[in-house]
């Protein structure tokens, strides 16, 4: 298979304000055009698109396209998995939501130290091997947001896993909490092929600060900034697939175009993209991908990843001569269907499914004392 895979966790959207509003022609459009590109490889999950994603692989490509033109991936979340009954229960509602018969590749959603306990509690790896077993599953496997010593403990005691969904990019190679290297090094040092995830890092890394794009476009001024960051990921060795998730076609063409005839990074480019990662972080006030996995149980119904975006763009104006933006009227525009950013009630729900591990609550606090005036 060639290195891109369709991530669906980003979909064009009918209403940007409602994520179940997934845009299905233009789906179909970018769904066609992948295949046709000669890329196979699709990501879901139970969750994406306020539930919407898998019922819309069924339309867009599962009913249209021949079962043995694609690869489709899915997830178990431990969320939904409270009896040895819940693992059937949410497969068979996945293969009917899909209609895809069987998945090529199947994980386990998202480990981390705390739901680590719950996938053993209700023997999912053995479950899993199972499936594989009976043919619903080609390929066995998890994805992971933890570190690499946990990385490095789960796989020592099931080294049946085939491969590990990770996040890396070079904003977070070298991070102290995302991991990137050590994680992707501890997968290597067991023989697990790798899947990456959050390649651009949510676009953060497809809108750089103006001094890191334009050390970018000086070495080479006919590549997207995105496309750093997707030669970045696929440039490791061990990389089987990089998964993007592309929300318009113009955001694929520039994906496919990267990556029909895949050139790895240079040594002087990985050292550009070190840099250009330096020059982020002494920018990024807030480090969020718009995973949205914190607003499904938001009591406030606050819209976390979205004030997010906009209070990092804030960030890197010059307020002081500007002393107005319009993420002002933005921020406004979307607090009339959702909480503000002073609504937090300093649950915490949020901080536990966070990925990046951000303290959410806090930045919470940070943005309303920015945007509720």
């Amino acid at each position: 298979m060639k290195k891109l895979g369709f991530g669906l966790m980003r979909l064009p959207l009918l209403d940007p304000a409602d994520e179940r509003s997934i845009d299905l022609e233009r789906f179909k459009q970018m769904a066609d055009l992948f295949l046709e590109r000669g890329f196979t490889y699709f990501d879901t999950a139970i969750g994406y698109h306020g539930f919407e994603s898998q019922r819309a692989v069924k339309t867009a490509l599962v009913d249209r396209h021949p079962r043995n033109r694609f690869a489709l991936a899915t997830k178990l979340h431990n969320n939904f998995v409270h009896s040895l009954e819940d693992r059937d229960r949410v497969f068979n509602e996945q293969l009917e939501l899909t209609g895809a018969g069987y998945f090529d590749y199947y994980l386990l959603h998202g480990i981390k130290a705390d739901s680590y306990p719950i996938y053993e509690q209700y023997d999912c790896f053995n479950w899993l091997l199972e499936k594989q077993r009976q043919g619903l599953v080609r390929h066995v496997g998890f994805s992971f947001h933890d570190t690499a010593e946990l990385l490095d403990r789960i796989l020592t005691e099931h080294p049946e896993m085939e491969f590990v969904q990770i996040q890396l990019n070079y904003l977070d190679w070298e991070s102290e909490w995302i991991q990137s290297r050590a994680v992707y090094e501890t997968a290597v040092k067991h023989g697990k092929d790798v899947i990456v995830m959050e390649p651009v890092k949510g676009g953060t890394l497809a809108r750089l600060p103006a001094e890191a794009e334009a050390l970018l476009k000086a070495a080479a001024p006919e590549q997207s900034i995105p496309s750093w960051a997707i030669r970045f990921a696929a440039s490791q060795e061990n990389v089987r697939m990089v998964l993007s998730g592309m929300s318009s076609l113009e955001q694929m063409e520039d994906n496919l175009r990267t990556m029909e005839n895949f050139r790895p990074l240079s040594g002087q480019e990985l050292a550009l993209t070190a840099r250009a990662a330096e020059i982020i972080n002494q920018k990024i006030a807030v480090a969020c991908t718009a995973c949205s996995y914190c607003t499904d149980g938001c009591p406030m119904q606050i819209a976390i990843p979205k004030y997010f975006s906009l209070y990092n763009e804030d960030m890197r104006e010059d307020l002081a001569q500007k002393g107005w933006t319009a993420n002002y009227s933005n921020y406004n525009k979307l607090t009339r269907t959702h909480g503000k950013a002073g609504d937090c009630i300093g649950c915490g729900q949020c901080e536990g499914v966070c990925p990046q591990h951000l303290p959410i609550v806090s930045l919470m606090q940070q943005v309303s004392a920015h945007f509720d005036r």
